[in-house]
């Protein structure tokens, strides 16, 4: 294409898109605009209604583009606007009718094409007769395909729908618009499949029915910018319909045109394997150069091309293994890039605000994924921090924290970033609540506390407020909390929404945040969960216990956060209760007696006869079971070092007869199944050596040198003073 304008400069460009994107075509040029990226076009009131118009670095219609810019000649563009576009979208979302191409249509007109000369890859095909060409022109050779191809489909049902029709029209329209505006050397960049359609534009018989055809359509306000995009985004796995299988190639084909493009290609994924710890020499490189160019001899190919590149690739870089193909396949083939947008192009000003502070966090929007690692004692990274737990709240998930290291007391974070386009969309959905991220978080909190169905989501507020460290909202939240926590009669909600308040509370200092007005407010909920939690437990059937043993295992976990004596003591007290109560589940009295011994408040003889009794010949054998999952809590570490305990529980394994054993084997292999492989062995060798009886350790003599050398060990890992 550029070498065709070289030869034959046009007056004008007319190009297939949106007609306002014409009011921002001159962007193109600017030095800081990088390919991919997307026009994105939207409903002002509608921001559910949204369209993309990607660009690659090789894609035709950005080659015209810069080709106009750069030469200075004017460039419009000439689809269905999107004020139309965008209301028959919703217009045909309301009434059925699609907008794909239908039956009537090829879904790959190419695919059509390269089938029928024998190619089972439409893109190898194109490879061929239009990237591998010697020089001459395409455009005619393909508009008589196409136009061959649409004239074997019923001509009055080509286009399939009202809006391709229209489609179709518009761009017709655009191009009398031209003639009549004075320019004669006209250049139409479009679809190859719409060619056929346009070359009657100057018909008056046509114009009269695009006239008719056009009038009356649907509109809404509309906007667009450009926005960065990716070449993942640009595959035809990613489901965008007009992209390709392998943008990096193209890419790579397109901007290393010239006799080293394969040994350019091959040296680059020698490099990627590299920082993979795969070995990739020199003399791979130029091996793979060489059988790449010798399969596309062979197969009778102008060039070499991927297919060529891959099975040259997966011989002698990949030692002929998948693995290294598939990195090949993401890094290279696919690829990462990911666009630049210049800082004048059109933005809402949540995003300008989003810009500014992934410049001052140093954060860079990368399409490839990448683990973070951030200290929050470092100003920088608690501020990025922020930022990212701001666009959690706003729902742009840019950033993930990582399993395991999602703890708002720790100092470290743990993020997985990736940024993707249609969170562009998302901001725009969201600007309406703010014109800083800041500003739109907080709304979007106010919105979120005030229309909370639980005390549980409003407490998760409050720890949003923490971690994104928006102090504004947080009086309110919590008088809402304290409000809902005083009227809210089921203890499983109170118990639900405790431990994000305990979080919020024990890390307040660590980011800075004063978190004393919960203290109250944890108190009274404390002690509405003590008086209730007896009544809470009573006559619940299997499913209802464990979903109360979760609450009453975070509940524990939240109040030993605290470190409060008085609150931990009143919920001992109940847990005491439940460990007693006849008509409580047996699986929350096996962790109530758990927690107790934990706590210390039952001691080790009385624990052994709580279990005795709990596992006696008269409890049934699903009770005795359920028991047992309740007091060892996923944890074999109790049977482990208390030979005592091993031993009630193995008697009690070996006096249940054949059908008992059957009937409890399901929850009992769930139990064990949640033990550390080398808790299992270790239980597993006692029993095997019959070393479940109780043993007197009171005698044991310790090495006071070895105490001494752990115990100075301990005191440097946590940093304390002996």
């Amino acid at each position: 294409m550029r070498r065709a304008f070289d030869t034959d400069p046009p007056d004008i460009v007319l190009i297939e898109g949106p007609a306002e994107a014409t009011a921002i075509a001159h962007l193109a040029n600017d030095p800081e605009m990088a390919p991919p990226i997307t026009m994105l076009g939207y409903a002002v009131d509608h921001l559910d209604r949204a369209a993309f118009y990607p660009f690659a670095s090789f894609s035709p219609e950005w080659v015209a583009l810069r080709w106009a810019g750069d030469a200075d000649v004017p460039v419009r563009f000439i689809d269905l606007a999107l004020q139309h576009a965008l209301a028959a979208r919703a217009e045909a979302d309301n009434d059925g009718d699609a907008l794909h191409f239908g039956d009537e249509r090829p879904r790959d007109p190419l695919a059509e094409l390269a089938d029928a000369a024998g190619y089972d890859d439409a893109e190898r095909w194109w490879e061929d007769v239009v990237e591998h060409r010697d020089g001459t022109s395409p455009f005619e050779s393909i508009a008589d395909a196409m136009a061959v191809l649409r004239a074997a489909y019923d001509p009055d049902l080509v286009p399939p729908t009202v809006v391709e029709r229209r489609r179709e029209a518009q761009m017709r329209a655009g191009i009398r618009g031209a003639v009549k505006d004075g320019y004669r050397s006209i250049a139409v960049v479009c679809g190859a499949w719409h060619v056929p359609a346009l070359a009657n534009a100057l018909d008056a018989k046509q114009a009269r029915a695009d006239t008719a055809a056009l009038r009356g359509m649907p509109k809404v306000k509309a906007a667009i910018t450009w926005v960065p995009w990716t070449h993942r985004r640009l595959a035809t796995a990613s489901g965008y319909g007009a992209g390709v299988t392998s943008p990096g190639w193209y890419h790579h084909l397109f901007t290393h045109a010239g006799p080293d493009m394969l040994a350019r290609w091959f040296a680059e994924a020698a490099r990627v394997l590299r920082s993979n710890d795969y070995a990739a020499s020199a003399a791979d490189v130029v091996e793979a150069t060489r059988l790449a160019t010798s399969l596309g001899a062979l197969r009778g190919r102008p060039l070499a091309g991927l297919a060529e590149a891959d099975d040259a690739a997966r011989a002698v870089l990949g030692d002929g293994t998948d693995t290294p193909m598939r990195l090949l396949s993401n890094e290279l083939v696919v690829g990462t890039l990911i666009g630049h947008v210049p800082a004048s192009t059109p933005m809402v000003p949540l995003a300008r605000n989003l810009a500014a502070e992934q410049r001052a966090c140093r954060l860079k929007p990368e399409a490839a994924p990448r683990s973070l690692e951030l200290d929050l004692r470092r100003p920088l990274d608690l501020a990025r921090s922020r930022l990212l737990h701001r666009l959690s709240v706003l729902r742009v998930p840019w950033g993930r924290m990582a399993d395991g290291r999602t703890s708002a007391g720790t100092f470290r974070e743990t993020w997985d970033l990736v940024w993707e386009p249609e969170l562009e969309v998302r901001l725009i959905e969201t600007s309406a609540l703010g014109t800083t991220v800041a500003a739109a978080a907080t709304a979007s909190l106010v919105q979120r506390s005030l229309g909370a169905g639980s005390i549980a989501e409003l407490t998760a507020s409050i720890e949003h407020c923490l971690l994104a460290d928006l102090t504004d909202p947080l009086p309110g939240i919590v008088q809402l909390v304290a409000d809902r926590a005083a009227l809210d009669a089921d203890i499983a909600h109170l118990m639900e929404a405790l431990p994000a308040l305990a979080r919020t509370i024990r890390y307040g200092d660590v980011r800075g945040t004063d978190a004393d007005a919960l203290v109250s407010v944890v108190h009274g909920m404390v002690g509405r969960i003590a008086a209730g939690l007896v009544p809470a437990c009573t006559d619940l059937d299997d499913d209802a216990a464990a979903e109360m043993s979760h609450h009453v295992a975070g509940t524990q976990s939240a109040l030993s956060l605290l470190g409060d004596d008085a609150l931990a003591a009143a919920l001992l007290r109940s847990l005491g209760d439940i460990a007693e109560r006849d008509r409580v589940h047996a699986a929350l009295q096996g962790l109530a007696t758990r927690l107790l011994a934990d706590a210390g408040t039952m001691l080790a003889h009385d624990v052994e006869h709580r279990v005795s009794r709990a596992l006696s010949s008269g409890t049934p054998p699903l009770d005795g079971a359920a028991f047992v999952e309740g007091f060892l809590g996923g944890s074999g570490v109790a049977l482990v070092h208390d030979t005592e305990l091993l031993a009630v529980i193995d008697r009690w394994l070996c006096a249940l007869d054949a059908e008992s054993f059957v009937a409890t084997l399901p929850l009992l292999r769930r139990t064990f199944g949640t033990f550390e492989p080398a808790e299992r062995r270790q239980i597993g060798e006692r029993i095997h050596h019959g070393s479940t009886q109780s043993t007197d350790t009171g005698s044991a003599t310790l090495d006071v040198d070895r105490v001494a050398a752990v115990l100075a060990a301990i005191n440097h890992l946590l940093g304390a003073t002996r």
